[in-house]
């Protein structure tokens, strides 16, 4: 796939789909995307040649490849299957990337259904932040054909800096909630452990030392560290509504795959009582505030 000769959607313009967009277009990819109030500014975009489309069927009709970058599962299945769809506007060969989480039983639906209207489908779901999105710099697990893997390579290496192929179609998306449930696991765990020590008055100096010299070093403890020396959230721009969405995601499939979940059901838990607690839009290292102060006791 040489740049400027594919032609490639993208539906999902937001934090992520923001810095995936601008890398496409920087390597010299024909860009159409979907015009929606969800997305991020796209003045940087449209200066670079990017253009607009009004529904999905429209994005899909001037596509080879189309990449969904949307929230979770309802939001997939939305731009895929309304009248106004992917579906409806595709046309034979069109190849289906889809970077959203979601839940991998929907994955297969959703790849027989892409399949049957003739295109062909790759889950590669992302890891990292914004940060890396806007710097081309993602992490990327895909699950589909190996040789249309291959194929789509080119396109995929122009936003990502790891791109692991997982195995068939859905491998992608069950990996990638094995690794927020370990992510947010570990962070929830933190958190926990952060506000126990603020109430127990341990300084957080020290606990950071005695963590990071311990068993308790890694991504995780970087990304709230700031929150815990300062209250700054900046690493780690994950909201509590995602965490929650991404952690049902999880104990979805280890239900239908008939595998423990106790722990992931008490990590869901514990963000399903700050999204009621209304702060469901804040960042996850503001987790350690809430319990602090009293949140999800018991």
């Amino acid at each position: 796939m040489q740049a400027g000769k594919i032609r490639i959607g993208i539906i999902g313009v937001g934090q992520m789909g923001h810095g995936i967009a601008f890398n496409i277009v920087k390597a010299g990819y024909p860009l159409v995307l979907l015009d929606h109030p969800g997305n991020q500014p796209v003045d940087d975009l449209l200066a670079r040649g990017a253009a607009k489309a009004s529904t999905p069927a429209e994005v899909a009709g001037r596509s080879d490849v189309v990449i969904l970058c949307v929230t979770g599962t309802p939001q997939v299945e939305d731009v895929l299957f309304k009248a106004e769809g992917v579906l409806a506007g595709m046309r034979p060969g069109t190849i289906v990337i889809d970077c959203s989480t979601a839940i991998p039983s929907s994955t297969l639906k959703v790849a027989q259904a892409v399949q049957a209207a003739g295109g062909r489908f790759l889950d590669a779901p992302m890891t990292r932040t914004p940060k890396e999105a806007a710097e081309g710099r993602l992490n990327l697990i895909v699950g589909g054909d190996p040789a249309l893997f291959e194929e789509c390579k080119p396109v995929l290496q122009a936003y990502a800096e790891n791109i692991v192929h997982a195995g068939p179609v859905g491998s992608g998306h069950r990996l990638k909630l094995l690794h927020n449930y370990v992510s947010l696991g570990f962070s929830a765990v933190l958190a926990e452990a952060a506000a126990c020590a603020k109430l127990a008055n341990v300084d957080s100096a020290v606990l950071l030392d005695i963590l990071a010299k311990g068993g308790g070093g890694g991504v995780v403890l970087e990304r709230l560290r700031p929150f815990i020396e300062s209250g700054d959230t900046g690493n780690f721009r994950f909201s509590i509504s995602n965490a929650l969405k991404d952690m049902g995601y999880y104990t979805t499939m280890a239900e239908e795959t008939g595998a423990p979940r106790g722990t992931a059901q008490a990590v869901r838990d514990t963000y399903a009582a700050a999204t009621r607690a209304g702060i469901a839009d804040a960042a996850v290292p503001e987790m350690i505030a809430y319990l602090a102060q009293g949140g999800a006791k018991g």
